[in-house]
């Protein structure tokens, strides 16, 4: 590609150029919030073959690209999809959410996994990321995302969602070497997978830790942030271009450390003010978000007050606005659609509401 024009507005923001407004996308804009989404879940139950199926999910990753044009336009998957392929099987069940039967408890079990080999298990994320990159041209940044180490083997250790963590940080703190070992193997899986998905066509890889904002900061410097910094080293060794994004809900006790990672951006939730979240992180690293998701019940002035006081304190350079976790399922469409219109209007409404 040649010319400014013919690179896509969010890669620009996220390679630290200059623009007159945020780009502006959702974490989760493909999804339940949607009446078109929620149709065809009806007609396809199962997560897995909504996620997996080409053509299905590059149906639901583009639904928000055609109501709303956002900037970033992500890969429909989960972060669980690559477990299968390491010998994790893995199952989704709606309202209950992912399932692993039987989870991983013991070390013969994490000496049997095997590396990744994505041509092989995957090939349906080559194909999605290949349609959505010539579906979406220039005018959005195609997005992909994995999990993170210390979540990835949350799930499954805990074989499930959890409140408490008492699994994974029982094995944690008793039988670290063995926890160890298995994060390793994750980690190199995941590195693999992100370099698949560049590879495949996504622009820009945002991986998701969400469960280590459960773990203390002492903690995080051991179970995560290691795991985290082994997978960007081994992308950033073949991809040193292609920026990265880490997302942690519940970050706030740890965002320091999060740019501590090695990567390109780190996306804030709304538990931190965008201001001293800047402050922290320092000049050299971009942010994303920080909207509360619920700011999107609240009315159309709400809205649009929240979102440019997120622009402003995020200081007008290297900043993705984005919720602070992903946009809710009962959310009004309407509103929805708002929130991509404020965002891409931020530089004369700023303006008119200096």
């Amino acid at each position: 590609m040649t010319g400014l024009t013919q690179v896509p507005y969010l890669l620009r923001a996220a390679r630290g150029e200059a623009l007159d407004r945020p780009p502006v996308w959702m974490m989760r804009q493909a999804g339940r919030y949607m009446k078109v989404y929620r149709e065809l879940r009806d007609r396809y139950p199962s997560f897995r073959e909504r996620s997996e199926n080409v053509d299905l999910a590059v149906e639901i990753s583009l639904q928000p690209f055609r109501a709303f044009e956002p900037d970033g336009v992500i890969l429909f998957s989960d972060i669980l999809t690559p477990l299968p392929g390491i010998g994790i099987p893995f199952d989704i069940v709606e309202s209950r959410g992912p399932v692993i039967d039987p989870p991983i408890r013991n070390l013969e079990q994490i000496n049997q996994l095997h590396p990744l080999e994505p041509e092989t298990s995957l090939p349906f994320i080559r194909e999605i990321l290949q349609t959505l990159r010539r579906e979406v041209g220039n005018r959005a940044t195609v997005l992909g995302f994995v999990g993170a180490p210390w979540t990835l083997a949350a799930y499954a250790i805990e074989g499930k969602s959890s409140k408490d963590y008492t699994l994974i940080k029982g094995m944690a703190f008793s039988q670290p070497e063995m926890l160890h070992q298995f994060l390793a193997k994750l980690a190199d899986a995941i590195a693999i997978y992100v370099r698949y998905q560049i590879d495949s066509g996504a622009q820009v890889v945002q991986m998701f830790d969400s469960w280590a904002g459960q773990l203390s900061p002492q903690d995080y410097d051991t179970f995560a942030l290691p795991y985290q910094q082994r997978v960007v080293k081994q992308v950033k060794a073949t991809h040193p271009d292609t920026p990265l994004i880490l997302y942690i809900n519940g970050s706030a006790g740890i965002l320091e450390r999060m740019g501590q990672s090695g990567v390109d951006i780190v996306s804030v939730d709304w538990t931190v003010d965008m201001a001293e979240a800047r402050r922290r992180l320092g000049a050299t690293i971009g942010v994303q978000g920080n909207v509360d998701p619920c700011a999107l019940f609240g009315s159309k002035e709400f809205i649009r007050d929240r979102i440019l006081d997120t622009i402003r304190k995020a200081g007008g350079h290297r900043h993705i606005l984005n919720l602070g976790h992903g946009i809710l399922p009962n959310t009004p469409e309407e509103n929805a659609a708002y929130f991509f219109e404020v965002g891409k209007q931020a530089d004369q409404l700023l303006a008119v509401h200096a």
